[in-house]
Formats: structure tokens, C-alpha cells, sequence
């Protein structure tokens, strides 16, 4: 499993608007092969900060697979101007603990 990780800072004074945007473009990353489930968080301190962690079955399912299909089209049509400055996107994977 491939977690993504995005900090996504909003506008100010257009978290409401982002939000509802994302409820909208949610359905479209949950609707991709690869995909297993994804979670928006608000920052405490800084409410225009927002985490995207999204879980997928391979790097590629994000890489190639989302990012290349028509329906990224529409998430970024949706999303993307909300951010200022654009996030940086990150891939983890887990360490082995035993």
C-alpha cells in the first residue's frame, strides 16, 4: 500500500467553498482502479491547511493511473485554484517494524 500525502493550502476566506468542492470531487478519486481510501484534514492552527492522505494499491495507481485519466481533468478543475501556493504531493510506504 501507497500512502499519498499532500498539505493543501487554501485561499484565505475560501476554506468553505474549497470544502465543498472536494465533497463534490471526491467521488471521482474513489471511483479510480487502485484506489482504497482517502481522508481530508482541517489544521487546528491554521485553518487554510488542509491534509490529503489518500491510499493506494501501487505508486502507479496514483501516478499513472489518476493522474493520467480524464477524471483527474475534472479533480483539478474542481480543486485546483484553490491553492496558492500549490502543494507539493508526497508518496510513503510503510517501514517493516519486526
Amino acid at each position: 500500500m501507497i500512502l499519498e500525502a499532500a498539505v493543501l493550502p487554501v485561499i484565505a476566506g475560501r476554506e468553505a467553498e474549497f470544502e465543498a468542492a472536494f465533497h463534490e470531487a471526491s467521488p471521482i478519486i474513489a471511483s479510480m482502479p487502485g484506489y482504497l481510501g482517502h481522508e481530508l484534514q482541517r489544521c487546528i492552527e491554521a485553518p487554510g491547511r488542509y491534509l490529503l492522505l489518500v491510499r493506494w494499491e501501487t505508486l502507479e495507481a496514483h501516478t499513472v493511473g489518476f493522474r493520467g485519466s480524464p477524471e483527474y481533468q475534472r479533480w483539478r478543475a474542481l480543486l485546483h485554484h484553490f491553492y496558492d501556493p500549490f502543494p507539493v504531493v508526497e508518496h510513503f510506504e510503510a517501514v517493516p517494524l519486526g
